[in-house]
């Protein structure tokens, strides 16, 4: 006789429900173009996310008034989120690799929505902050899958299409931020900042629920390594800590060399840890693929460019007794410029055109205007157009790069390379807004000294940029690994 103890038929069914991806229906399963549906809805996690990163920036005024706090204390907001957001990148990619990439990216717009609200309703400084981590985390249950799930949706001719929509939309979140959050934060308050992302995680979890496809291959996971997590956080935070503290915080010197030391010790322990781990959490293997290594080092660069300019043009214009308001819809000329050419470039180059040349062909581009920023005088006039064109050429080179690496993982580790994607986006963001900022405070603020330094700070990006597309392969090497 059988005498084990079995759960309740109903607690089983509760438990296939809550772990077991849902198949699409049959009409939307056998709808030739419904890997069109798929991309749509996943570029409502890269709206979502987007906005989230260029709107909260826009409530430190409010934040420093309303809890009677420094402007240190409240940059936490962001810091917080974004330390969360690149530590958990990977790991989750591995996680979705492992446990189906759907079911991960709608537990991570439940939980967006969820620390989305409860930011909303934060009672003081502190408690913000520990919701912001907790929207970090599903942030990342997003962003570690969204192009996992683009690219495993597409038809393999249709790629590098898909992700540039996936990258206007990134975009659009981030030319709508500067005024969106304006906006809100002027007339309903901060609170409505966080608020506003709830109704779109809503539509975004039944639509995704009904849309996204079910994983087809899967990498099974003997054990999670949590010490690599650990490792890969302190490194992760440190890094990012030191760049912040040495950008103008009230750290001292011996406090920077610290991080930065605890950064280097912590990273070392890392790849060690991955070269021994039974289990490793990231397949040190991919970055041994020329197309990968080079091309995360391109998205990097790429997103450093993209950044910076958003903490530099404010400065400069506001120094000058420039509106904020003005000073953002300045700002959208380069997502503006970058949605265009994401979502249209195949239109006007040719199609035979490899991603390697228009990696170099987009950031030959988004160097010439940055380049242009030592010279010219920095007025709106001037910096409308630079701002376009270095927009228009990362969107040339962000769809064809992301191809690029994307293309050279294997389909059952693409969770982990989308994570890794987003994760090197994630650095390169901090580092835009780090780099300018140390920049500029080297310089004395918004000056031309300093603005002419930080413009040569995207400069020498882009030029690395530049390299890193001219070395990759001329063919899709990492093949072998399939």
């Amino acid at each position: 006789m059988d005498t084990r103890i079995r759960p309740p038929a109903s607690m089983s069914r509760w438990a296939t429900l809550l772990t077991a991806e849902r198949p699409r229906p049959e009409g939307v399963r056998s709808w030739p173009n419904a890997w069109w549906l798929a991309v749509g809805m996943v570029c409502f996690g890269a709206f979502m996310g987007q906005l989230d990163a260029s709107i909260v920036t826009l409530t430190y005024g409010s934040l420093r008034a309303e809890f009677h706090t420094s402007l240190a204390a409240v940059e936490w907001v962001s810091l917080a989120y974004l330390l969360t957001l690149v530590a958990l990148l990977v790991p989750v990619g591995r996680l979705s690799d492992a446990h189906g990439r759907k079911l991960l990216y709608l537990y991570g717009f439940a939980v967006f929505t969820l620390a989305s609200a409860a930011c909303g309703l934060a009672p003081s400084l502190a408690a913000l902050v520990v919701f912001r981590v907790v929207q970090a985390a599903g942030a990342a249950m997003m962003q570690a899958n969204s192009v996992a799930l683009v690219t495993t949706s597409a038809p393999r001719e249709r790629m590098r299409t898909a992700l540039g929509v996936q990258a206007a939309a990134q975009a659009l979140g981030l030319a709508l931020g500067p005024t969106v959050g304006g906006a809100l934060v002027s007339t309903l308050g901060w609170r409505w900042v966080f608020g506003v992302n709830v109704p779109i995680g809503v539509i975004a979890l039944v639509g995704g629920h009904y849309l996204l496809p079910r994983t087809r291959a899967r990498t099974r996971v003997a054990r999670f390594d949590w010490a690599g997590l650990a490792l890969l956080a302190v490194a992760t935070t440190s890094a990012l800590m030191g760049v912040s503290a040495a950008s103008g915080l009230a750290v001292p010197g011996w406090g920077v060399a610290v991080l930065f030391v605890a950064a280097v010790v912590a990273g070392w322990g890392f790849v060690r840890r991955q070269r021994r781990a039974q289990a490793p959490l990231l397949d040190l293997a991919l970055l041994k693929v020329p197309a990968v290594m080079s091309g995360l080092i391109g998205a990097l660069s790429g997103y450093l460019v993209l950044f910076g300019p958003l903490v530099l043009v404010p400065v400069v214009l506001t120094a000058r007794g420039t509106s904020e308001l003005t000073a953002g819809l300045v700002l959208t000329a380069l997502p503006t410029g970058f949605a265009l050419a994401a979502t249209g470039g195949d239109r006007f180059l040719p199609p035979g055109l490899a991603d390697r040349t228009r990696c170099v062909a987009g950031a030959v581009v988004f160097l010439l205007a940055p380049a242009a920023l030592l010279i010219v005088p920095l007025t709106i006039a001037w910096l409308v157009p630079v701002l376009a064109v270095t927009g228009l050429g990362l969107g040339m080179f962000t769809p064809a790069n992301n191809a690029m690496i994307m293309g050279a993982i294997p389909a059952r580790s693409s969770g982990t390379g989308g994570g890794l994607v987003n994760m090197t986006r994630g650095l390169g963001t901090a580092l835009g807004v780090a780099l300018v900022t140390l920049a500029l405070h080297l310089a004395g603020g918004g000056t031309q000294t300093g603005a002419r330094l930080a413009a040569a700070v995207l400069v020498a990006a882009s030029a690395i940029a530049i390299v890193s597309a001219w070395l990759s392969p001329r063919t899709d090497a990492a093949l072998a690994l399939r």
